[in-house]
């Protein structure tokens, strides 16, 4: 338990640079006390002590204004920034060094008891307000921008942005210094691929646009002679 708190610190100070010291993310940072809090609501759960399993996680979402379900699994050095309002389901399953922001939803579309929430898999990033909805993968190393809405499977190493989410390309391969990209993604990278089409339809019509007035002054300038032979 407290090698896995450890863990949870150093993981704050990897991926926040406005951390300070240990005493103040062991006091101040409500997604560290978000998981430990999870670590005992789930151990309660595993061993079938349900109600008060639900009592600790309910009393978790009112300390830190994080809802995670007792039964949910959760890895090693899983960090939550900010963290408010951030809802993880009965049937997630979160791999070791995921990063979540706020306002991320994993949930569930099916009233079924089976699996129905999302599986993330190692050092994926969910940037904030994200919806992750149904019982699929979200492959290694992935990323999802914020406010995305992801409803399939995402592969491994691919940042996916939009509503519908969709891919935008892998994530750059051995540059240390976007090594961890906050909220999913990186400022002018991973613009949302229909407003990119969009942007790229408009400027043809320009273009066209243009051809076509090009052509109607050649055209006229043509024209004039003839004209003036004509009367």
């Amino acid at each position: 338990m407290f090698k896995a708190l450890r863990e949870d610190i150093q993981a704050v100070f990897e991926r926040d640079p406005a951390a300070r010291s240990k005493l103040e993310v062991l006091l101040c940072y409500p997604g560290v006390h978000a998981v430990a809090l999870h670590r005992l609501a789930h151990a309660l759960w595993q061993r079938g002590w349900r109600l008060p399993a639900r009592l600790l996680s309910h009393f978790n979402r009112f300390l830190t204004g994080i809802e995670i379900h007792p039964g949910a699994k959760i890895g090693r050095r899983c960090f939550i920034d900010h963290g408010m309002g951030v809802v993880i389901g009965e049937t997630a399953e979160i791999g070791d060094d995921v990063t979540i922001y706020q306002g991320v939803t994993l949930g569930g579309v099916s009233l079924d008891k089976r699996k129905r929430h999302p599986t993330i898999e190692d050092g994926v990033v969910i940037g904030a307000g994200a919806a992750v909805l149904g019982p699929f993968t979200v492959g290694k190393g992935a990323r999802i921008g914020s406010n995305a809405v992801v409803l399939k499977e995402v592969p491994p190493g691919v940042t996916v942005v939009g509503i519908p989410a969709k891919p935008v390309g892998p994530q750059p391969v051995g540059d240390t210094d976007r090594a961890f990209p906050a909220y999913g993604t990186w400022p002018g990278v991973a613009a949302d691929p229909v407003s990119r089409a969009l942007e790229r339809v408009c400027v043809q019509l320009e273009q066209l646009q243009a051809r076509v007035e090009e052509l109607e002054r050649r055209e006229a300038q043509a024209a004039a002679p003839l004209r003036k032979t004509g009367s």
